[in-house]
C-alpha cells in the first residue's frame, strides 16, 4: 500500500510538472503569434514604402527622359504609347 501510494505522489508531481511546462509554453506561444503579427505589419508597411518608392522612381525617369535626357526615351515613349492605349480603351468603354 506504500509503495501504490508513492507511485501515485510521483504521478502527481510529474504531471504538476507537466502542466507548469505546458503553460509556459503556451505563454511563449502567445509571445511568437504577437511577434509574428508585429513583423507582418512591419513587412506590409515596409512593403507600401517600397511601391510609392517605385512609383517615384518610375515617375522621376519618365519626367528626366521627358526633360531632355537621352536615357531611356525609348522606354518613355513606349510608355506614353501604352497610356494612350489605355486612355482610349477607357473612352470606348465609356461610350458604349
Amino acid at each position: 500500500m506504500n509503495k501504490l501510494f508513492e507511485i501515485v505522489n510521483n504521478l502527481e508531481a510529474k504531471l504538476s510538472k507537466i502542466l507548469g511546462q505546458y503553460t509556459i509554453v503556451q505563454q511563449e506561444n502567445l509571445k511568437l503569434l504577437q511577434q509574428k503579427n508585429n513583423l507582418q505589419q512591419q513587412l506590409s508597411k515596409q512593403q507600401e514604402v517600397i511601391d510609392a518608392l517605385e512609383n517615384k522612381y518610375e515617375s522621376l525617369r519618365v519626367a528626366n527622359t521627358i526633360v531632355g535626357s537621352k536615357e531611356d526615351k525609348h522606354a518613355t515613349k513606349l510608355k506614353i504609347n501604352t497610356l494612350i492605349r489605355e486612355i482610349d480603351k477607357c473612352i470606348v468603354q465609356l461610350s458604349d
